[in-house]
């Protein structure tokens, strides 16, 4: 498996959706704002043993700061092969997410999820983005705002 980090501008990317600046990650790492800069730039690479650490900050999974196979030269930043999706946020039983966007660089972000049947999600999850889904198959007992739904094929819902 390919253990280089993705590119900085995702990990920029990623830093600002949380709400988080330089000096945050920085702190929570122990080392210095202008290291993390120069990662953030791609002038420094990120050390595999960081790469757990900064999962933790971030709340995703450690796959997702991995690099993918490069992509084809016409294909780069427009088509995500199924093959080369990521995983995308903490790993729950019974829960699986997988990135489908290109990156992390637009304020837009299509997630693949796959909740296995008769599994459930404890508590509330928060996440900095809004979300759109859209239902393929099965039901999905949901609870918006502290509204239950249920959503079934071809049906698809939104959270803010």
């Amino acid at each position: 498996r390919d253990t280089k980090t993705m590119p900085g501008a995702d990990l920029r990317a990623l830093r600002k959706s949380r709400g988080l600046t330089l000096s945050d990650v920085a702190e929570h790492l122990d080392r210095s704002i202008g290291w993390l800069s120069q990662v953030e730039r791609g002038l420094s690479p990120l050390p595999p043993g960081e790469v757990r650490r900064l999962a933790q900050v971030f709340d995703v999974a450690p796959s997702l700061l991995e690099a993918t196979p490069p992509a084809a030269p016409e294909e780069a930043g427009r088509i995500v092969r199924a093959a080369n999706r990521r995983d995308i946020g903490p790993r729950e039983p019974g829960l699986a997410e997988t990135l489908v966007s290109p990156d992390l660089t637009d304020p837009f972000e299509m997630i693949h999820s796959t909740f296995l049947p008769g599994h459930a999600c404890d508590g509330d999850r928060q996440r900095p983005t809004q979300e759109i889904g859209y239902m393929l198959s099965g039901r999905l007992n949901l609870t918006i705002s502290g509204q239950d739904y249920v959503v079934g094929p071809g049906d698809s819902f939104r959270i803010r």
